[in-house]
């Protein structure tokens, strides 16, 4: 059974922000209490530490396990240890980059430790104040430059306390170092013991090389050398002379071949490595190796240079006498595989045996341990450092974890904001950095997406972002164009569009929707019919030249029966549109003009109502969550962003209105401005006498003069219906009338 959480009863005050109602953090004591504020009431859940625009070493800090991501039980550790540490708490809403000495709550064991190694940061560094700034902590090998001892369990030739203990670490160090805090070359506990070892095994393995392992004295080494040197090529002889011992008809075979020497072109001496794949010497049935003469002038040398360190007083050698040499060799490559302490070989002998007998390895242990002591004051003074960095930024970090406040507060960024893309004559600041092309859960968000991928070639860095546009119109995007990138350090990138994650930007944009849908879909289907028609048209013009080109029979004749049956389908397609339009202007018989407005506008409303009532509905759900949730981020609650607020994350270009100078100029603008006008009202003429003459026959009243075709005369147009007088028609005989 489930224990019931106690409810809290600290009186926290809460705000309204991004459209959801948050907690306000207001005060050191709200941040002391963050433990004890329910975990459905904090804005987010966990972050990244990569891709933020925020102090990295201070994400590190708080993301105390080290895992890349920070959660609620680690941001309420980072909150808890700061305000114990700190006197007073408030001063974590004013951001400080320097604390007094007086702000350490020294009366908690830790507070008093810190402000002890505050104290001692400053003293390292010669400095006199009553008070400790980031800039102090943020160099470590200034803090410890004039160290003997720092905690580190590395030991420098600072560190000893005479001359011969450092030149000994000096000479360890040159075989295997470690960098100290202080930023020297330095040797640890385990690199000492590994040097005395290496030292040990050198000597031992040295003093076992006596006289049977070097069957060459001091010149084993080179005779070696040099016998690997032949080796292949001298089994290789022995076995042609095997051959030929074998069968004398294969003599020709296995000795030099002529043809192969005769095809070498040019001079010869450029030609050693082509001769040297000749044999070593001619193959004899005796099977003896010359050590002189007869040899292939590529190996000459290097045989003597054998024979002279192995068989010095030999003219040739037989396998047999060959293999005996190179078994002398066994006990020598057997100890030379036993080598130990290689690491330490380039000291010398003489100076590897002086270090031994001299012994100082538990000196130098000892100086270890004392250097090890330190440790819990250089971590106080390492904590000292994390100590500002928190009190410099958790309160920002906290205002956009807990509450989200920086993204919409108008003179801050939020941290997850990377920096500004330039696209289209507009640029928007909502831009987050992503780690791939665009997740299907970005799609809820219902905000206009560009996701594009930014390079820049001089700083050789490449990411992926969501730019997210909330004003302006959509036309001229798509994916492949091309953008400018800039980082909130000001470097600039170039951002090319992947894809577009389609949402409205407005009403008015989702007015003209439709419209805009069905001139693309008119303009789509009139460019593939033209382009369907160019194709035909020229693939009969080329089959025509082609004929003609041939001397084939011409195309077939006109045909007239075939025209006039595609006559009369257009006409009968003409008809069934006049009897259409017939039928609306029945519809539209005896209503006024202005009723005919209101009947244009409800049909303009019903095709554009649903587009405008969607897109309202998605602006006003418009939330960034999802798209931080696509990035790694719990987002625990939403953040919208509505019409107002987009317009501040979005900026349009704004030209001013320019007035030309040049007298020429503003003639010609004059007189394009006087014919436009005059082609308008023209236009609007035209279109009125044109309602007119369709209206005035069907009783719509028109406050214009109007042409009744029916009763051939001009009437006046006014609040009443045109009135035409009759004439009297003469009465006709009965028989006239009955036919």
């Amino acid at each position: 059974m489930k224990k019931k959480t106690a409810e809290t009863t600290y009186p926290w005050k809460f705000a309204s922000v991004g459209g959801t109602v948050r907690v306000n953090v207001q005060s050191g004591a709200d941040i002391a209490h963050l433990g004890e504020l329910d975990r459905k009431m904090w804005t987010v859940l966990s972050c990244p530490t990569e891709g933020l625009e925020f102090d990295t070493k201070t994400l590190k800090l708080i993301d105390v396990d080290g895992d890349g991501r920070i959660r609620v039980d680690e941001v309420i550790k980072t909150a808890q240890w700061l305000t114990r540490i700190l006197k007073d708490p408030d001063i974590l809403l004013k951001e400080p980059s320097e604390l007094a000495f007086e702000q350490f709550n020294v009366e908690d064991p830790d507070g008093a430790r810190l402000q002890s190694s505050a104290k001692q940061i400053l003293k390292n560094l010669g400095l006199e104040k009553e008070s400790i700034g980031l800039e102090d902590t943020a160099d470590n090998v200034r803090i410890f430059a004039d160290t003997k001892f720092n905690g580190d369990g590395i030991i420098t030739p600072a560190s000893a306390g005479e001359e011969a203990a450092a030149k000994l670490i000096e000479v360890i160090a040159g075989v295997a170092s470690a960098v100290d805090r202080s930023g020297a070359a330095g040797v640890t506990a385990e690199q000492i013991e590994a040097f005395w070892a290496a030292c040990a095994d050198y000597v031992a393995w040295k003093e076992a090389g006596t006289k049977e392992v070097f069957p060459y004295g001091d010149a084993t080494a080179d005779a070696l050398a040099a016998v690997e040197a032949v080796k292949a090529k001298v089994a290789d002889y022995f076995m042609r002379c095997r051959l030929v011992g074998f069968d004398a008809a294969i003599a020709g075979a296995v000795d030099v071949s002529v043809d192969k020497i005769a095809a070498i072109d040019g001079n010869l001496a450029d030609a050693a490595p082509e001769i040297g794949l000749q044999p070593l010497a001619k193959p004899t049935a005796d099977g003896k190796l010359p050590l002189s003469e007869g040899l292939n002038p590529a190996w000459k040398a290097a045989i003597e240079a054998m024979a002279a360190l192995v068989a010095p007083k030999k003219k040739a050698l037989t396998e047999g006498e060959w293999n005996d040499i190179l078994a002398s060799f066994a006990p020598y490559t057997a100890w030379l595989g036993a080598k130990k302490g290689a690491e330490v070989e380039g000291i010398g002998l003489d100076e590897i045996k002086a270090i031994l007998k001299a012994d100082r390895k538990a000196a130098l242990l000892e100086l270890v341990e004392k250097d090890k002591a330190e440790e819990a004051n250089a971590l106080s003074i390492e904590e000292v450092d994390k100590l500002l960095r928190l009190a410099h930024n958790f309160y920002r970090f906290l205002n956009n974890y807990v509450v989200l406040a920086d993204f919409y507060a108008p003179d801050q960024k939020a941290v997850f904001q990377a920096g500004r893309l330039y696209i289209d004559q507009r640029s928007t600041d909502l831009c987050v950095k992503v780690t791939g092309p665009a997740p299907e859960i970005s799609s809820l968000s219902g905000m206009y997406i560009l996701y594009c991928a930014c390079k820049s070639e001089k700083l050789g860095k490449s990411f992926n972002i969501a730019a997210v546009l909330t004003d302006g119109d959509v036309d001229g995007l798509r994916a492949g164009k091309n953008a400018v990138f800039y980082d909130r350090e000001g470097n600039d990138y170039t951002a090319q569009v992947t894809a577009i994650v389609d949402n409205p930007l407005s009403i008015r944009q989702a007015f003209w929707a439709p419209y805009k849908k069905v001139a693309r879909l008119i303009s789509d289907r009139i460019d593939k019919k033209a382009a369907e028609k160019n194709e035909k048209s020229m693939s009969g013009l080329t089959a025509a030249t082609n004929n003609a080109a041939d001397g084939k029979a011409p195309a077939a004749p006109f045909d007239i029966a075939k025209f006039a049956g595609i006559f009369a389908a257009i006409g009968m397609a003409l008809g069934l549109v006049g009897a259409a339009l017939a039928g609306v202007v029945a519809a539209l018989k005896g209503i006024t003009w202005w009723q005919v407005l209101i009947v244009i506008a409800v049909v303009m409303l019903i095709i554009s109502g649903p587009s405008m009532f969607i897109a309202w509905r998605k602006l006003r759900k418009r939330d960034l969550g999802p798209i931080l949730n696509a990035n790694g981020w719990a987002i625990n609650a939403k953040a919208l962003v509505n019409t107002k607020f987009g317009k501040t994350l979005t900026s349009l270009a704004k030209f001013p209105k320019l007035t030309a100078v040049d007298p020429e100029a503003r003639k010609k603008a004059a007189r394009r401005r006087f014919w436009c006008w005059f082609c308008g009202i023209v236009i609007v003429a035209a279109v009125a006498l044109w309602l007119c003459n369709v209206l005035a026959p069907i009783g719509v009243k028109s406050p214009l003069k109007c042409f009744n075709p029916e009763l051939e005369a001009v009437e006046e147009c006014c609040e009443a219906p045109c009135e035409a007088e009759a004439e009297p028609q003469a009465e006709l005989p009965a028989e006239e009338t009955a036919e």
